[in-house]
């Protein structure tokens, strides 16, 4: 049944929350989503595992209190009974794998970010290319049974942009997020919270487990393919994330993505 629309205290940018699957997994569900911007799902559990594979924007969620973004190419895994909630400015197109309790026994029993393999994005493509919502076949029964497998040796990792509530970091952050192209440099960060260049660098690392060049670096990345997706000229792009010239956003972009700017963009 359609969950009910709301509506956003901005009028020009109505929310609304997007029915939840009623189904329950007997093997393996699987299924694609186009969110739109400025919507919302509301938070919920259910008792089977889910895994959500972002293929195109940067995929917001709250999962266990905890924030996660996830680009294109990573996935966010949600164990089961786990609370989670999303809310994304943009919109945002992924696919989601809903796992019986019986058969996530050997897969992650927290939340994290994913880096699916090569085997588990092929097996994946071509369920969903097939348009098959659940394992019939035996074929395909053996290859879910491979993609499990799969999902348990991926590389996980909390979150592609962590978050701090540090009282010297925090507000830093904060002001980073509303405005990517600012490059106010750290030492003068830290005079603007009162503490040292030295111990606001610190933090970084206790907090963030990255330095304050990754952290911002991996902010402007994931603001740059929102950008992206909205037609955006590279060199626009450059200037709206802080980079005075096309090719030092086209060499930082390609060093996080391992791709250019405009390929990103072609191949989605």
């Amino acid at each position: 049944m359609p969950a009910p629309r709301v509506s956003s205290p901005n009028p020009s940018s109505p929310r609304y929350y997007p029915p939840l699957p009623e189904k329950t997994p007997v093997t393996l569900l699987f299924r694609g989503e186009i969110v739109e911007g400025n919507s919302e799902y509301v938070q919920h559990s259910h008792p089977w595992s889910q895994i959500i594979c972002v293929k195109s924007g940067v995929l917001a969620m709250r999962v266990a209190g905890k924030r996660y973004l996830a680009p294109r190419e990573f996935a966010i895994w949600v164990p089961a009974g786990v609370e989670h909630s999303s809310y994304n400015r943009k919109t945002t197109r992924f696919c989601a794998i809903d796992i019986a309790p019986a058969l996530d026994k050997d897969l992650p029993s927290t939340p994290c970010l994913l880096t699916p393999t090569a085997i588990f994005n092929a097996i994946a493509d071509d369920c969903f290319s097939r348009n098959m919502s659940e394992p019939v076949t035996e074929a395909d029964l053996r290859m879910c049974r491979v993609l499990l497998d799969q999902i348990s040796l991926a590389p996980r990792q909390n979150t592609y942009l962590p978050t701090s509530e540090d009282k010297l970091l925090s507000p830093v952050l904060s002001a980073l997020e509303k405005n990517p192209a600012d490059n106010t440099p750290l030492a003068q960060w830290a005079t603007q919270v009162y503490t040292t260049e030295r111990t606001l660098s610190r933090r970084c690392q206790q907090e963030l487990g990255m330095g304050f060049a990754e952290w911002r670096q991996r902010l402007r990345f994931l603001h740059a393919i929102s950008l992206l997706e909205q037609g955006k000229t590279v060199h626009e792009i450059a200037l709206d994330v802080g980079y005075s010239s096309a090719s030092a956003f086209i060499a930082m972009f390609q060093h996080i993505s391992g791709t250019t700017p405009q390929r990103f963009r072609n191949d989605r």
